[in-house]
């Protein structure tokens, strides 16, 4: 039976010692073929030729948890694959970078192998993401030219990229000259880069959504799709942050606070792409 107590049990990574890919149980309940992609949210299309959308992408895979497994983890491919489609048909172009400039990592066992606009953005972006710019380079040359920011969710999010100072410093840029900030999932761990060496984080007083840790810390382990406990909880740190998390369940909501778009999970990435589009077009469309 699908449900079976061996169905519940993190399935072993052999590319790696006491790793762990989520249980067969929780991926039949989380993933599908499918997602809810039911074409585009607006029929214009940028075409100025300038401005692009620079997407932050981890570039580990492991996920040390507090039993002292690893989570096999990495960027969840529809909420990265997703958002960047409806931002691409909108006519904008996508720069990849990762902090080291390592090829950037993907939760594979979620890929939704018959969604059409899921593959479209894989095949057009593969080849980015296997060879990303190295964030610092980025940041050297100018970010004059990008109009947003997107940082996927995936729980390999919450690994390197909360704690990068160079992060911050790009997120400041995004801030202070009033562009967009798109995130969705546990992507918003990296609004916490933002806080690294100062005594406030400037997005104290912002209002999201982002996964839950009820999930996090109670079903997500009950039913194998995490191997232990996360090293830290996600919306405990963004709350002492001073970061307002709108929900408590995973529902595909979205929202905006000022310049911030934020979306609670998988659930979310296909509005969130219409959003962002959307934004983009009204502010960055000419």
């Amino acid at each position: 039976m699908a449900n079976s107590a061996q169905d519940r049990q993190p399935t072993p990574d052999p590319a790696e010692n006491n790793a762990y890919f989520p249980s067969p149980y929780s991926l039949s309940q989380y993933t599908a073929p499918t997602t809810d992609f039911d074409g585009l949210g607006t029929d214009e299309t940028y075409t100025g030729g300038k401005w692009k959308v620079l997407v932050i992408a981890t570039d580990e895979r492991y996920m040390l948890m507090q039993n002292e497994t690893f989570f096999s983890t990495g960027n969840h491919p529809v909420e990265t694959l997703l958002p960047m489609y409806h931002i691409a048909q909108a006519g904008y172009a996508i720069d990849i970078a990762t902090l080291d400039g390592e090829p950037g990592k993907f939760e594979w066992w979620a890929y939704p192998k018959d969604d059409e606009a899921v593959t479209a953005e894989w095949e057009a972006t593969k080849e980015a993401f296997k060879a990303p710019k190295k964030l610092t380079e980025v940041l050297e040359q100018g970010l004059d030219d990008y109009a947003a920011i997107f940082i996927p969710g995936g729980h390999g999010a919450m690994n390197g990229i909360p704690f990068s100072a160079v992060l911050g410093e790009t997120l400041d840029y995004f801030l202070d000259n009033d562009r967009l900030i798109i995130t969705l999932c546990h992507g918003p761990a990296a609004l916490l880069a933002s806080g690294v060496g100062r005594d406030e984080n400037p997005f104290a007083g912002y209002r999201i959504v982002a996964f839950p840790d009820t999930l996090d810390e109670g079903a997500n382990i009950e039913i194998g799709y995490l191997p232990g406990k996360m090293p830290w909880a996600l919306g405990k740190a963004l709350t002492k942050a001073g970061i307002e998390i709108a929900n408590k369940d995973m529902t595909g909501a979205t929202t905006r606070d000022r310049n911030l778009l934020t979306g609670d999970s998988p659930l979310a990435a296909n509005q969130l792409g219409k959003d962002s589009a959307q934004a983009l077009l009204e502010q960055f469309g000419n």
